[in-house]
């Protein structure tokens, strides 16, 4: 495995290669430096302060390099919320906090949960366009964060190359594009988006509709903005607080997107009905079946199913067959034959 490491100071370079030399070959250079052969590298790692406009810059004027590379690790000196959005906004797939040590670095640029993924090669469109949806993702958490507007033409822009990529290239492979190569809630809004624009293909939903439905499910968790990483992110249960917290989401973005030029009625609906149950036993308005609407029952499918197989550091992957029983049996929840003809996607595709 080829890593290249890219760093605004000598030191900085120093400290990440001594801890790689003895597993990988490596190569770095400073920003700004002559630039990466991504065609020879596996992963690249990026090691500089953000805080500095000059930096950002420089990995900006890179990105067209390194965001070719499958694997981006990025080590960053604050470990807020705004300094993880600019770092996947940039172009990580993966996001430490410094001082990073050894065994946390090798960890994430092993491929670990490579057993635990369906076994096919990722393509470059599927990369392109995983790390272009990526990219939206962050890019909208940061404006929520920062007050301004959100860029909703660019996330439509990023849901159509996803769908495209889906078209031609299959579920499968964009399931082990996304979980090789992203994590977090990045790595869930992706998949969910892939896994309804398959269940949508599947369906034979019209173009417009599937349009419809990648952007709700682009815009699906955009209130998850308002949610503290500590929260967001935490490996194992949330306790009762942490899941009251968590269940203001939907709310918060249907908030954030209501009267925004572009956002339709049916996406603000999805966004903030995506939890809502048959039974009345979702949130936040414990809707019943009557006021479900077919977009919003095909998206709470696609977001539980993707939530269920998403690649967890602290847990092994769940087979899609399990996460598809667990599916059936929300047997008063979910609306059985959209279930039903869910199996093909679930199981095969």
């Amino acid at each position: 495995m080829f890593v290249h490491v890219v760093g605004d100071t000598r030191a900085r370079i120093s400290a990440v290669r001594s801890m790689l030399e003895q597993t990988y070959a490596v190569t770095s250079e400073l920003l700004g430096g002559a630039g990466i052969r991504s065609s020879n590298t596996d992963a690249v790692v990026v090691t500089a302060d953000l805080r500095v406009l000059e930096n950002i810059s420089a990995v900006k004027a890179a990105s067209g390099e390194i965001n070719r590379v499958p694997k981006r690790v990025f080590l960053i000196n604050q470990s807020t919320r705004l300094a993880v959005v600019q770092a996947y906004a940039l172009g990580a797939t993966h996001v430490l906090t410094n001082p990073v040590s050894q065994v946390q670095l090798l960890k994430k640029l092993a491929d670990s949960d490579a057993s635990a993924i369906v076994q096919c090669e990722p393509t470059s469109g599927g990369q392109e366009a995983a790390s272009t949806g990526a990219a939206s993702i962050a890019s909208m958490f940061s404006a929520v964060m920062g007050g301004s507007p959100v860029d909703i033409a660019g996330a439509k822009s990023a849901g159509s190359k996803i769908a495209d990529s889906i078209a031609e290239d299959g579920l499968s492979n964009w399931l082990t594009t996304v979980r090789r190569h992203h994590e977090g809630t990045y790595q869930h809004c992706l998949l969910v988006t892939g896994v309804a624009v398959d269940f949508g293909l599947s369906l034979g939903m019209a173009k417009a509709d599937v349009e419809r439905l990648y952007s709700a499910a682009m815009f699906h968790d955009i209130g998850k903005a308002r949610i503290p990483l500590a929260v967001l992110d935490k490996p194992g249960r949330l306790d009762e607080r942490e899941r009251a917290l968590i269940e203001t989401h939907p709310a918060a973005g249907y908030e954030i997107l209501k009267g925004t030029a572009g956002i339709s009625p049916e996406i603000l609906d999805a966004v903030r009905h995506h939890h809502e149950y048959l039974d009345g036993s979702g949130y936040p308005d414990g809707l019943g079946a009557g006021s479900i609407a077919d977009i919003v029952r095909i998206l709470t499918i696609s977001d539980i199913f993707a939530a269920l197989i998403e690649a967890r550091t602290y847990k092994p992957t769940m087979p899609r067959e399990k996460a598809y029983e667990i599916l059936l049996d929300m047997k008063t929840k979910l609306e059985r034959p959209l279930v039903a003809a869910f199996r093909e996607v679930a199981l095969v595709r």
